[in-house]
């Protein structure tokens, strides 16, 4: 049977142009002789929907769409993904569900039965499990198991040091395997993180040891918010190898033939190597800014141009991702701030043809500084003169993106979010953070990657110690470890979920270790107010990671 995999980019609630994507596959599968066509999860509303989903008009036009798209579905069958009523009397309200359309109709629905609720997950605040209604599909011949994404997931690979791998009582394949399917087919929203791709198969593969089906596996693509989705739709044979898959970061399409599943090619897989995760970390960011701008319908973006490693990390991706006669710059330069950095920044603007302005905020400084001279007196200059310095920059920044309707991309890293190491409304400003879900570490693997062909960012910029400019011979290390030992000590404990003890037997000074989780720790609350995140690790800060803000645990 010669089944279609449809990897798409959804819009969360335009049905409009969701069924017209789903709609043309669905026609150029029937074109092609396929006989079923998969789509992925919550495909018709996009996922994920959030409280959308407690709104009846929302939930109705689901239902409607689904009508629409299954009239289509003459001399084909599709498997798309949307919410369901929960007909019984008690319980959630809906299902997420499967439906199978045919012969114009919708034939069957699917329940999910396991709902994640961790990380960025919170799917029991909306759906009922499947009550325990097992059954397989049955095409031409063929029985399937259809699932739902996290219900093939019921052992996975734990990612910190106090976690179980069995996060449920059971399984749904333990019951539909029952009824010996001939493949499983898994409709998916499964986010993108750097070693997301590593862990999917391990799960894949653990399902074909113990039930011995092959596995299509349909996921979406493209960001939502701070979401992204790096597609990657494959089929796993019964012999847990990888013999078909679908690119990473963009939309694709593919006809397979499962009576060939056997003879098939295994596809090679390998270990990613340090440049592969910063491959995957700069195309997720790309598609990030661009779904982002393009699913809000904005085309022009603003930013600070520092002559520092962060701005320019941020400008070279969102050159890729948007227009770059769309980007306009703004370069803000105070007494502090040196030549070189200026001339970095102006050299990186004209390489990459984007509009830069210069506004020097010395005299606006100054201007603050005498107005709170009265009240200041007998104060020495300390943070407060720097915090002043980068809501100035935070107000100009806002002031372009008023008048000229340029979103503003938040420029700051995973580290410096990590300790509290900006200024709420001033360096923390924008509508999108960029670099939030990367360490600096990173962000300089990410600059040599962005320079692997040509010098797009100044070589300056990469070698020269990092430093904020906000004082005379400012540089970040006056204030915080070195990146290489700031970092991994961050990763230790919000990756990880490591205790200081912990952290500290790994070699690294107890006194910096404790001194790292107390400004990770009394942050919280600035964190809090930051711009969406692109995320793209395991632990992003914001929806994903929920801490108190007050709280005396240290």
């Amino acid at each position: 049977m010669k089944v279609a995999l449809a990897q798409l980019n959804y819009t969360i609630g335009h049905f409009d142009l969701n069924a017209e994507k789903i709609i043309a596959s669905i026609e150029r599968a029937k074109a092609e002789g396929a006989r079923l066509i998969v789509f992925s999860e919550l495909s018709v509303c996009g996922y994920p929907p959030h409280d959308l989903l407690t709104h009846k008009h929302f939930v109705d036009r689901c239902m409607t769409t689904i009508d629409q798209i299954a009239l289509s579905c003459n001399g084909i069958y599709a498997i798309v993904g949307a919410p369901s009523i929960n007909t019984n009397p008690s319980g959630k309200l809906l299902f997420n569900s499967a439906y199978l359309l045919g012969n114009g109709k919708i034939l069957d629905v699917y329940h999910k039965t396991l709902l994640p609720d961790y990380d960025i997950f919170d799917e029991y605040r909306y759906f009922e499990p499947n009550p325990g209604n097992y059954r397989l599909a049955e095409i031409d011949g063929m029985k399937i198991a259809i699932t739902i994404c996290e219900d093939i997931w019921d052992d996975q690979p734990t990612t910190t040091s106090f976690a179980r791998s069995k996060l449920y009582r059971d399984a749904p394949m333990n019951h539909l395997a029952k009824l010996n399917p001939d493949m499983v087919i898994n409709i998916s929203a499964s986010p993108f993180s750097y070693d997301v791709e590593e862990r999917r198969l391990e799960v894949f593969r653990s399902n074909v040891a113990r039930y011995s089906k092959p596995v299509i596996y349909v996921n979406q693509v493209g960001g939502n918010t701070d979401l992204l989705f790096d597609g990657g739709s494959m089929v796993v044979n019964a012999n847990g190898d990888i013999i078909f898959k679908l690119k990473c970061f963009e939309e694709d399409y593919q006809v397979v033939e499962t009576g060939a599943f056997d003879k098939a090619q295994p596809l090679p897989t390998e270990n990613p190597s340090s440049t592969q995760r910063i491959e995957r970390i700069h195309y997720a960011l790309v598609m990030g800014i661009k779904d982002y701008f393009n699913k809000l319908g904005f085309t022009k973006a603003t930013l600070g141009l520092s002559g520092g490693i962060d701005s320019a990390v941020v400008l070279a991706l969102a050159a890729q991702a948007l227009d770059v006669n769309n980007l306009r710059v703004l370069l803000m330069p105070s007494q502090y701030s040196s030549q070189h950095s200026i001339d970095d920044a102006v050299a990186l603007a004209k390489k990459l043809g984007v509009q830069y302005d210069i506004v020097s905020i010395q005299s606006i400084f100054e201007s603050f500084k005498n107005q709170l001279s009265p009240i200041f007196a007998g104060k020495p200059e300390d943070i407060t003169e720097e915090n002043i310095q980068a809501r100035i920059r935070g107000t100009l920044l806002m002031a372009i993106s008023n008048k000229f309707g340029h979103l503003l991309l938040n420029t700051s890293n995973k580290s410096e979010a990590a300790v509290g190491y900006g200024t709420l409304y001033g360096d923390m400003c924008g509508a999108l953070s960029v670099l939030g879900d990367v360490y600096k570490t990173d962000v300089y693997r990410l600059a040599n990657f962005i320079n692997r062909n040509d010098e797009i960012i100044p070589i300056n910029t990469i070698q020269k110690p990092p430093s904020a400019e906000l004082r005379p011979n400012q540089k970040d290390s006056d204030s915080l470890p070195p990146y290489e030992i700031l970092d991994p000590i961050l990763f230790a404990y919000i990756e990880q979920g490591l205790s200081a003890e912990e952290i500290a037997g790994l070699g690294f000074s107890s006194a910096t270790v404790n001194r790292t989780i107390r400004l990770v720790n009394m942050n919280e609350y600035k964190r809090y107010q930051s711009p969406p995140i692109l995320r793209v690790s395991s632990k992003a800060f914001g929806y994903g990671r929920k801490m108190p803000l007050v709280t005396k645990w240290t």
